[in-house]
């Protein structure tokens, strides 16, 4: 029996150290976080509340106010409160109905229709920049993890150089400055790893915020992506785009019309308003038994806009101002949209010519300066401090081939968030 509860707790734990690592080693790729980000992300899903909220809202501005049904007793005496007593004395029932001036709840049900198309644009936008965020904060984390991978692979270089300045320096052909300048460089390295490893752990918080998970839930990011960087369609090309899809700009536009629909609905305040009813008057037979004919009344009554230069004109000067604030608004995101556009189509290209520069040029000549300097070193016709300096060298531009490539395709990302697109390629 206690074998078997041994062997029992053993297999437990075997589970649970696999399941832990089995998360631990959790690779999360680009294309699974930003499917997570939308079906999970809450702010995504509280601007889509929202919408769905506005939605609502236009069939019932544009419906008739509720119609309205009374009881009244009617002259009905203090002194004995019979019904029978006097000729005017009825009990009373009746329905009256309110009817804006024509056209009034059209424009109601108008207006509240543009603002909640511009609400489905809002969640359209949300869901683009929510993604744009995603893909920028999961491609610093991968930049991250490289350089981190690269200092790594430095410092055991450093400590192979070490052991060969500690070497030479032991039989009298190398300097003991030599292998302090090497630990001096190893240490600089660690203090670099150090940083990054901090820096991983924040990227990785953010992330997690993103997706709606835990900010210490663990994952990785994969070791190996595609480097090919797609060929963009040209600049004007991308304005038009953003033209016709950009969902912010939609937005924008919806809002105006909205604007515009509350102006007209302003004018139409100048006319009255009616209310019409019906009552039924019903009268009880007098104290001698004679009977009482009852009563049928008709209502029509309207309201008269007698301070239309204080209120009803004052609106439509206040309406007149939003409609021109809209139309401003919508022409200074366009300018942005633009600007945004020739900002990260200029930064795509500089980084993606830095990106095939460092690839095809400077790290194959950087690799083979430090293998020329290596086997220099070692029979004493290159100077140590030289040869440190090229791996360093070689090692900073390793360094900028990976943050050009993220700056790249985070450039990427906030093109296709700005046009509102994602094929933005040719």
């Amino acid at each position: 029996m206690i074998l078997l509860n041994k062997a029992s707790t053993f297999f437990m734990l075997l589970i649970l150290s696999t399941t832990v690592n089995a998360e631990q080693n959790t690779v999360l790729t680009l294309q699974s976080a930003l499917a997570i980000a939308v079906q999970d992300n809450p702010n995504l899903a509280q601007i889509q509340a929202r919408s769905e909220a506005l939605a609502a809202i236009p069939s019932q501005v544009g419906s008739l106010p509720d119609p309205i049904i009374s009881f009244n007793a009617l002259n009905l005496p203090v002194d004995t409160f019979d019904t029978r007593q006097e000729n005017m004395t009825q009990m009373q029932g009746g329905i009256s109905q309110a009817i804006p001036f024509f056209g009034k709840l059209a424009l109601r049900e108008q207006a509240a229709s543009y603002q909640a198309e511009a609400a489905t644009h809002d969640v359209t936008e949300a869901r683009f920049r929510l993604l744009r965020d995603v893909k920028k904060t999961w491609w610093a984390l991968f930049y991250l993890d490289r350089a981190l991978e690269i200092i790594i692979a430095n410092q055991n270089l450093l400590r192979q150089f070490v052991q060969i300045a500690q070497t030479k320096y032991e039989v009298g052909e190398g300097l003991q400055q030599d292998v302090l300048l090497a630990q001096l460089e190893l240490s600089k390295l660690l203090d670099t790893e150090i940083r990054l490893t901090g820096a991983i752990d924040r990227g990785k918080a953010q992330l997690n915020a993103l997706l709606n998970q835990a900010a210490n839930h663990p994952f990785k990011i994969p070791e190996k992506i595609q480097e090919e960087l797609p060929t963009l369609q040209t600049e004007s090309l991308l304005f038009e785009q953003a033209e016709n899809y950009r969902a912010l700009l939609a937005s924008r536009r919806e809002s105006v019309h909205a604007a515009q629909s509350r102006l007209d609905l302003a004018k139409k305040d100048f006319f009255p308003d009616f209310k019409v009813g019906a009552f039924y008057g019903g009268r009880d037979d007098t104290l001698v038994g004679r009977e009482r004919a009852d009563f049928l009344s008709l209502k029509l009554s309207m309201n008269v806009p007698i301070f239309a230069a204080s209120k009803q004109k004052k609106a439509v000067d206040q309406r007149s101002s939003e409609l021109m604030q809209q139309r401003y608004v919508l022409q200074d995101q366009w300018n942005n949209v633009r600007a945004e556009i020739s900002t990260a189509y200029s930064d795509f290209h500089q980084t993606k010519n830095q990106v095939v520069l460092f690839k095809s040029g400077i790290i194959p000549q950087a690799r083979q300066t430090v293998a020329s300097m290596l086997a220099g070193y070692q029979v004493n016709k290159v100077d140590f401090l030289n040869l440190v300096r090229s791996q360093i060298t070689l090692y900073n531009y390793e360094t900028q081939y990976w943050k050009a490539l993220t700056g790249a395709n985070q450039a990427l990302a906030q093109l296709t968030a700005v046009v509102g697109k994602e094929e933005i390629y040719e």
